[in-house]
């Protein structure tokens, strides 16, 4: 008993301490990179001012976009695991089905996506904070030479602590990754995210102040009015309701247009396929000499959408419902390109911004239709989670970012109804989960499952292994991978589930698809011990 219970307390200690690592490394990368595109959407902007001051050389600007697309798409043509936002091929490599070399993908990603920016591009820093982090992760597992159970547990963790690094909302980070990356509520992953997520958010907010930049909530000029059960309190709900239900509509036709521009690029062979970039960096210079609102990521846009926002939204000057229409058009292509074509930045802040835009837009409509004026910040930010929750799939992450990026922690039944409303919207119209699709197209294209085969083990369970006396859903299995029977010790073989307690001296029947069968069993006898 001694010698379990000590076992139990190395291997968790171990993993604590694997967890601070990955945080520290990814709370470092993650901090600096996201200073680095503030400080580059800050040089764009000047940039396209400055072209806008002297018209003749704008022919120039689209050559040097045109150039560096080019140069971008070289890049991803060559370093594959960046295309697009990096999301999707992160959470494959957190279930073990896509493999990559973390040092390339980090400094690819790293410099692709800060290029982008740079020259002008709608692009976002979330999807490759995560992506970066996550490649933090697995240097922690590869320099320390740990298996590839804790190989998977360290990307998920440094994903995590990317995405919370780049919001500044820990929650949010831990909570992406239980949903979306393992797509498992273990215990495993989430002491892991979790320590990992605090120690990156701390790290963050040391090194951020010693710098010269704030530390405080993503969006903070949002104001949430205390909502009762009233009639004008119940007749916000119906608000919300029929806002969330539009929004919602607008994200199927995102989802299902993000996928008919994939098949439209996949047939543009222009210099082997690497010209097809040239055409949203190209058509995103142009809307960057319309409005400054559609350079960057969207952080502005939003924040300038709340009731303490500062200045007035106008283009060309128009009024600001239209003007929000066209900003709102304007990224809503861009970040259909970006998906469609795989510009290696990122689209999560661009979609909320989309979301935001359009909550914005009904919630001036619906003032002059008699919603009380209170409540409109509240409304931009139920619309704006609503849209993400239809195309992401992910509620549960929606519902917490509502609160955890504006800092306003009440009210919580409005933004749920939204959430809802927009999962249910998704389901209706049988949409997927985007990064889930992507990940699926990602390893047809790459072609991953080509030396995939069947594999059936049959593994007795070791004494004071990870699976002695842990129940089937609780541990962390290779991907692609079923318990389907217990063989007892007496010779009985019983049908297995996620309620079945192992316990030492029985047997697993275990079937997975792999294409790594050495890889397989190492990861197999971490959890049930060495034959």
């Amino acid at each position: 008993m001694k010698k379990y219970s000590r076992l139990v307390w190395d291997n968790a200690l171990n993993m604590v301490i694997m967890s601070v690592l990955t945080g520290l490394f990814a709370g470092v990368v993650v901090t600096f990179y996201n200073i680095l595109m503030s400080l580059g959407e800050g040089t764009s902007e000047k940039l396209y001012s400055m072209f806008l001051e002297n018209p003749a050389f704008i022919p120039l600007l689209f050559v040097g976009l045109a150039a560096g697309a080019l140069v971008i798409g070289t890049l991803v043509k060559l370093v594959p695991m960046i295309r697009g936002s990096g999301i999707p091929q992160i959470e494959g490599a957190a279930r073990g089905v896509v493999r990559f070399k973390w040092y390339i993908t980090l400094t690819s990603m790293f410099a692709a996506s800060l290029a982008c920016v740079v020259m002008g591009y709608p692009a976002g820093a979330e999807g490759p904070s995560l992506e970066i982090g996550g490649c933090c992760g697995s240097a922690t597992g590869t320099l320390l030479k740990r298996n590839q159970m804790v190989k998977r547990l360290q990307i998920a963790s440094g994903a995590s602590a990317g995405l919370a690094v780049a919001f500044n909302a820990p929650i949010t980070g831990v909570v992406f990754a239980l949903e979306e990356a393992f797509r498992s509520f273990s215990p495993q992953v989430f002491i892991c995210a979790a320590i990992s997520v605090v120690t990156a958010v701390v790290t963050r907010n040391a090194i951020r102040p010693a710098m010269g930049f704030g530390v405080g909530f993503a969006f903070d000029g949002f104001e949430f009015a205390q909502i009762g059960f009233g009639g004008s309190d119940l007749l916000f709900f119906l608000w919300v309701a029929l806002a969330a239900l539009i929004v919602s509509l607008a994200g199927v036709g995102f989802y299902y247009l993000v996928f008919a521009t994939k098949r439209l690029f996949k047939k543009i062979s222009f210099l082997h396929g690497i010209g097809k970039y040239i055409i949203p960096f190209v058509l995103a210079g142009a809307f960057g000499l319309i409005t400054v609102y559609s350079l960057g990521g969207g952080h502005s846009f939003i924040d300038s959408l709340s009731s303490h926002g500062e200045g007035e939204i106008s283009v060309f000057g128009i009024g600001l419902i239209a003007s929000l229409a066209v900003i709102v058009v304007i990224r809503f292509i861009t970040a259909v390109m970006t998906m469609g074509c795989g510009v290696p930045c990122g689209v999560f802040i661009p979609m909320l911004a989309i979301g935001a835009g359009l909550g914005a837009i009904l919630s001036l409509l619906f003032q002059m239709g008699g919603m009380d004026a209170r409540y409109g910040d509240y409304l931009i930010i139920i619309c704006m989670a609503a849209f993400f929750t239809c195309i992401v799939k992910a509620p549960i992450t929606g519902i917490v970012m509502v609160f955890e990026l504006t800092g306003q922690f009440v009210n919580f039944l409005p933004a749920l109804l939204g959430i809802a409303i927009g999962y249910l919207i998704g389901m209706l119209f049988k949409t997927e989960a985007i990064y889930e699709k992507n990940l699926e197209q990602y390893i047809a294209d790459e072609k991953l499952y080509d030396k995939v085969r069947k594999i059936r083990l049959e593994l007795k369970i070791m004494a004071n292994s990870k699976a002695d006396g842990a129940a089937v859903r609780k541990i962390v299995w290779p991907t692609n991978g079923l318990v389907v029977g217990v063989i007892k010790e007496d010779g009985k073989e019983s049908v297995a589930d996620g309620e079945t307690v192992l316990h030492a001296g029985e047997c697993i029947i275990f079937e997975c698809e792999t294409d790594d069968e050495k890889e397989l069993l190492d990861y197999m006898y971490s959890i049930v011990g060495k034959q």
